[in-house]
């Protein structure tokens, strides 16, 4: 037998057994080949179970030290993942089966019973100590290698996966006794069947390794999936799962397959760049754009400085000047608008949390019913959330308090307080009718109508 090569135990063996007679001998008990069995099986699995326990201990006690003393954060992942538990869990299984064999005289059923019990164990719990080191060894690479934070846990899952059906495989090759390449010749009739429990998990691979390929999603990332509720930030991909955690903190599961078969918005490019876009319109009144007499752009240039050397430059000029960069001035001198439109490109080149290397734009868009909009295209010089909202709300209360200065109205629905002032306005600006003596009358009846004459009358009118 192969562990009875590898541990000599045949002296051990034999000494167990004179000690087993002795002990018999001692107590006056008859040495029956059945009792002999019993305690020499007794006393193996506990010397086994107790070599395994003081074997353990000692490796957790001197790698802990040493490891504390020189990683400290290593040693913490060792005992989060329990390494050393899992391996030295191999200890016992290996001396029962280099010990045990010698307790049973021929092949008898029992033995054969134990024997592959014990096989099928020590498969199981050499997988688990496998598993255990592959999921420390993924550690270590995902935090000190894996720089670009890519989706690799899929990976580590589908090696696992193969361990535990190649252990599957074996323990039940141990148990019918039979070869476990005869199991694997005979595995092709249910490849259908395989592939039909495994689907999630198959397509889940192939998945993760066209997010890595592509570098298409990172763990920490940003995203938004269209078809679903996931939008916030990608806490874990594994084999079968993308976790995001959306904005209210709520954990939304997706297969990774959804990805690649859809269509999703990462902002990791955002992020990266330092810079978040800003992209709104407002609407102004169209009847409100009149031409810009040369005494209106006089008192805006006084009125707002920072227009100056914009509209010397347009005077000076026989035509419309317009600059082809990034961020530049567009307008004219036309109309209150035109002007408007420059005045908002000078005040967001002169704003410190406006990006200037970026696209600025301030332009019309299409009319509509409601007005014609006006776009404020920018880009803020910070990424964080609560900085963004700050300076967009910030840019458009801006605008909202200087277009009545350049003669411009800003659309806004009608609201009940609208409806109140044009009722007010038409009651302070026309005189009360006087009576008609038919309405007097029709008065005076009403008054001298007794009171529930008078509501049968008003459901008659309605």
């Amino acid at each position: 037998m192969l562990i009875a090569d590898i541990i000599p135990s045949h002296k051990v063996a034999q000494w167990l057994l004179v000690h087993i007679h002795r002990f018999l001998d001692w107590f006056g008990l008859d040495k029956d080949r059945i009792t002999e069995e019993f305690l020499y099986a007794v006393i193996i699995v506990a010397a086994a179970l107790l070599i395994g326990w003081v074997v353990g201990n000692l490796v957790r006690m001197v790698v802990r030290k040493w490891v504390k003393v020189r990683r400290p954060d290593l040693a913490q992942e060792l005992v989060q993942k329990h390494v050393i538990v899992h391996c030295c869990r191999i200890i016992p299984p290996l001396v029962i089966l280099g010990l045990l064999p010698f307790a049973f005289t021929g092949h008898s059923a029992i033995n054969t019973i134990i024997m592959r019990g014990l096989l099928i164990y020590t498969s199981i719990v050499v997988c688990m100590a496998i598993c255990s080191v592959s999921s420390f060894t993924w550690a270590r690479f995902e935090e000190k290698r894996n720089t670009r934070n890519l989706p690799l846990r899929g990976i580590l899952d589908t090696i696992i996966g193969i361990l535990w059906v190649i252990t599957i495989i074996v323990c039940i090759a141990i148990l019918v006794n039979k070869s476990p390449v005869a199991l694997l010749t005979g595995l092709g009739a249910f490849a259908a069947v395989v592939m039909l429990v495994f689907k999630d998990s198959i397509l889940g691979l192939v998945a993760g390794l066209q997010l890595s390929q592509n570098d298409m999603l990172h763990v920490g990332d940003w995203i938004v999936v269209p078809s679903t509720i996931a939008n916030g930030i990608v806490t874990d991909v594994s084999l079968t799962a993308v976790k995001v955690r959306n904005w209210d903190n709520t954990i939304v599961t997706l297969p990774p397959y959804t990805l690649i078969s859809g269509s999703f918005q990462n902002w990791r490019g955002m992020s990266q760049s330092g810079v978040r876009q800003i992209a709104r319109s407002i609407l102004v009144d169209l009847y409100t754009v009149t031409k810009a007499t040369p005494e209106f752009v006089d008192r805006i240039v006084e009125e707002f400085p920072v227009l100056k050397p914009y509209v010397g430059r347009l005077r000076a000029s026989s035509g419309m000047v317009f600059d082809p960069g990034m961020a530049a001035v567009n307008g004219t001198i036309e109309t209150n608008l035109g002007l408007y439109r420059a005045y908002l490109c000078e005040w967001l080149l002169s704003h410190p949390s406006i990006s200037s290397s970026n696209q600025i734009l301030v332009r019309l868009m299409a009319p509509t019913e409601y007005g014609i909009p006006l776009q404020i295209w920018c880009f803020t010089s910070t990424t964080a959330w609560t900085a963004y909202e700050a300076i967009q709300s910030a840019l458009f209360e801006h605008i909202a308090v200087t277009a009545p200065a350049f003669g411009l109205r800003l659309f806004n629905d009608t609201s009940g307080s609208d409806i109140l002032t044009v009722d007010t306005v038409q009651h302070h600006q026309s005189p009360a009718p006087a009576p008609s003596p038919s309405s007097s009358s029709s008065s005076a009846e009403m008054r001298s109508t007794p009171p529930e004459d008078q509501e049968a009358g008003r459901q008659t009118l309605k």
